[in-house]
């Protein structure tokens, strides 16, 4: 199935280095500010993660909680995430979006509806951080029938014989997440010891890309850098509460933090 997911990596290994995959939260701290944001970091990011904001997250770190706090403090709603990426695509329709949440959501609006709307409003690609494999394999063929794609979660836990399993029902995108942690904590293992679970995971089918995620930084990214794909989430998130703190312009601000972390990979 064709995605723009696959064309944004195509294009990083062709310039020798990897996709820069940015996190923020839709409708932090507005709904207008939110999109003004993915316009702007859109020119330097690669691939971009919308976080739909859950009151209950069970993998997010402070900062993306405090980013979903405000969003839903703000009255967003699915309906409203859905025209975030609409309008973005309208801006950029060959930029790639994933949107990242839980479950209950998809259950509560009703999964066929859901993908529907993914697919009319632009979206590229889903991570349902609490539907695991084997459980997600009916959604994830709903997903690929939309050519949206299912991206499945890998951890350094995750034994050798499941990781098999996994990526072999897995879409071209897989994510692996780097630590035992939620999102924006420090690294606790070192960059050769992730780098090191990472190839053994590359190594089962070196034609799926794999992307790293948690506790990566301005100053762990460049660390990191063979991988297929970096994601940060909590730096930019982190940056936009400091921006409000000081009445500065987030916009402006998180911009500068994704050309810092470009610069950082090139």
């Amino acid at each position: 199935m064709f995605n723009p997911i696959n064309a944004a990596f195509k294009k990083a290994k062709q310039e020798k280095r990897p996709a820069l995959l940015t996190y923020t939260v839709a409708g932090d701290s507005t709904k207008k500010q939110s999109l003004d944001i993915l316009k702007s970091i859109s020119k330097n990011a690669d691939i971009l993660e919308v976080g739909m904001p859950h009151n209950t997250p069970v993998a997010d770190g402070s900062q993306i909680q405090t980013s979903a706090y405000r969003a839903i403090k703000n009255g967003i709603k699915i309906n409203d995430i859905f025209k975030i990426v609409k309008d973005f695509k309208k801006f950029d329709n060959s930029k790639p979006v994933i949107l990242m949440g839980y479950y209950n959501m998809l259950f509560q609006y009703g999964e066929n509806e859901f993908l529907n709307k993914c697919q009319t409003s632009g979206v590229n690609g889903l991570i349902i951080v609490d539907l695991p494999w084997p459980e997600n394999k009916k959604f994830a063929k709903k997903c690929k029938n939309k050519s949206i794609y299912f991206i499945q979660l890998l951890s350094p836990t995750t034994t050798k014989e499941r990781l098999k399993k996994i990526i072999k029902d897995s879409h071209p995108m897989n994510y692996f997440i780097s630590m035992l942690s939620t999102t924006g904590g420090k690294l606790k293992v070192s960059s050769k010891e992730i780098l090191s679970n990472y190839y053994k995971i590359k190594k089962i089918n070196p034609k799926k890309n794999v992307v790293i995620g948690f506790g990566i930084t301005e100053k762990t990214i460049k660390s990191l850098k063979k991988a297929d794909g970096l994601v940060v989430g909590s730096a930019i998130c982190k940056e936009i509460t400091n921006s409000l703190k000081k009445r500065q312009n987030p916009v402006t601000n998180v911009n500068n933090v994704v050309k810092r972390l470009k610069m950082k990979i090139k």
